[in-house]
């Protein structure tokens, strides 16, 4: 029997190393995948930067972007790496990409919102799943509320973050640093520039196009790939985490939601394992509001890792996205009094759908799609 059991035990150990040995070969590709975008679009030329340019002029349409994008890539992993590629080679102004930033953290809620639609059928359960994936919704829709007006005005996150970039990086954006990370990524990121101009004989033009399409394949598959990977970690081990989660304290749990979210490295499966346990009533919306604060915090790594392969510019993106989301906790999780807006909104639209089960579906196809694509193309 104790043969048994420590071979299982075995077992387990050797297959999380595999695992996490290949969430880290992943990550290198996503890096790499990330460094050719941002070469991709130095090839493009200037007409498609001020393309770009031209896009982001208008901070609620950037925005409304951001969200869009988001919803189609079904990852703002995906989107802030992308933006943060882009402000790296100037193809994107940093302060364009700002609102997009913001964008990209509403339309991530969109996964666990549709998640919650399984329990459609019934009534009371629907309600709690439905209130416990939105909270995500309400919270980012505050925090932009509040902190893209305050941007606009001030700069407050831009300057903050600019401050801290120079800061990692030097006094001078254009101060040069080694580092052994993108001296490993180049080779490979100039083996795909070589096969798009040289093998496939592309010019400059195209050549970029064919880097875009690669680059964006590497980095959603990798990115794919990790979820997948560390989904049957968390799923394997969900009911341990659940257990501690639920001994400790507000700013702990925040904390657990960030460790989570990062190891991860998506907030939408964070936030999506939790809306079965509010359905079931397993969870309360207060003991998952902290949780879903913590995921997005943590969702920034992946653009913080993604700014490694690129510059000062790409670096401050990042950090613009990380004090967003830390700005939002400051506002409407550290102050007890107005912690109870989001969770009282939600509550709100819970008690809706038991009312009418089709305000569900009707507030994903509103808020998620038909408001932002009108406001993309009349505004």
């Amino acid at each position: 029997m104790n043969t048994q059991v420590k071979t299982e035990t075995k077992s387990e150990t050797t297959d999380l190393l595999i695992r996490i040995t290949s969430v880290i070969a992943l990550l290198f590709i996503f890096l790499v995948g990330v460094n050719t975008l941002s070469s991709s679009f130095k090839l493009l030329g200037g007409g498609f930067a001020k393309g770009l340019l031209n896009i982001s002029a208008n901070p609620f349409v950037s925005l409304m972007t951001g969200m869009f994008a988001t919803v189609l890539f079904q990852s703002s992993s995906v989107t802030t790496s992308i933006i943060v590629g882009l402000v790296s080679s100037s193809a994107l102004s940093f302060e364009g990409a700002i609102p997009m930033i913001m964008g990209a953290n509403l339309g991530t809620s969109v996964t666990n919102t549709f998640v919650s639609l399984g329990y459609i059928r019934s009534h009371s359960n629907f309600k709690r799943a439905f209130a416990a994936a939105t909270i995500h919704d309400f919270f980012n829709i505050l925090s932009v509320f509040i902190l893209l007006p305050l941007e606009l005005t001030t700069g407050v996150l831009s300057k903050s973050a600019l401050y801290l970039a120079n800061t990692f990086y030097g006094a001078s954006a254009s101060m040069k640093y080694s580092s052994p990370l993108k001296s490993a990524i180049k080779p490979l990121t100039n083996a795909i520039k070589h096969f798009s101009t040289k093998f496939l004989g592309f010019e400059d033009t195209w050549a970029g196009i064919v880097m875009v399409v690669i680059s964006a394949v590497i980095i959603m598959s990798a990115l794919s790939f990790i979820v997948k990977i560390m989904n049957v970690i968390v799923e394997n081990h969900k009911g341990e985490i659940i257990e501690k989660l639920l001994a400790k304290n507000a700013y702990l749990t925040i904390l657990f939601g960030t460790l989570l979210t990062i190891a991860v490295q998506s907030s939408s499966i964070t936030t999506s394992l939790l809306v079965p346990m509010a359905g079931s009533g397993v969870l309360t919306l207060e003991t998952i509001f902290p949780i879903t604060v913590g995921a997005n915090i943590g969702t920034t790594t992946t653009a913080l890792l993604a700014s490694l392969t690129g510059n000062v510019m790409g670096l401050a993106i990042a950090l613009v996205h990380f004090l967003f989301n830390v700005g939002g906790t400051l506002i409407w999780f550290v102050p007890e009094k107005l912690r109870v807006i989001p969770l009282w909104c939600a509550r709100k639209l819970g008690e809706a759908v038991e009312r009418n089960r089709l305000v569900g579906p009707g507030y994903i196809a509103a808020v998620f799609f038909i408001f932002p694509i009108l406001m993309i193309y009349f505004i």
